[in-house]
């Protein structure tokens, strides 16, 4: 078979095509894989950050030990996206807010973990994708 120019030009394209789709799906990853599902927990502490970023939202939280020392927990939620659409906005968890958050704990256990619902201290329950049953008044 001949390569003709054209047929070097669609060749190149779809192997570059499949290089950035490969890096794409490669950065997306199983929670089941990074987090232990079978080992659930409660972290209860003060929002140091919120980032709704893609893929993942992450929430940053300070958490006071049994010592009185303090620990900085990182927990993944959902996309930004579907966070908002379910009522997620920045407004809503604040910076200092404190908050309860049930998860499951990362697999090299580390002080990170996957977000299952976050509690706010007036009762709201929010899930990976935003309010849980009923909205953003949800109360638990």
């Amino acid at each position: 078979m001949k390569l003709t120019s054209r047929n070097s030009t669609i060749a190149m394209l779809a192997a570059a095509g499949m290089a950035l789709l490969s890096g794409t799906a490669a950065a997306h990853h199983s929670f089941a894989a990074a987090y232990n599902m079978q080992v659930p927990i409660t972290i209860k502490g003060k929002i140091v950050d919120v980032r709704l970023t893609n893929p993942h939202s992450h929430f940053f939280l300070d958490v006071t030990n049994d010592d009185g020392s303090t620990s900085r927990w990182s927990f993944e939620a959902g996309t930004p996206s579907g966070m908002l659409r379910n009522g997620y906005s920045p407004q809503v968890i604040k910076k200092g807010d404190e908050v309860t958050i049930n998860g499951f704990r990362a697999r090299d256990d580390s002080d990170n973990g996957m977000l299952r619902e976050l509690i706010t201290a007036d009762g709201t329950l929010y899930g990976m994708f935003g309010p849980q049953d009923g909205g953003a008044n949800s109360t638990r």
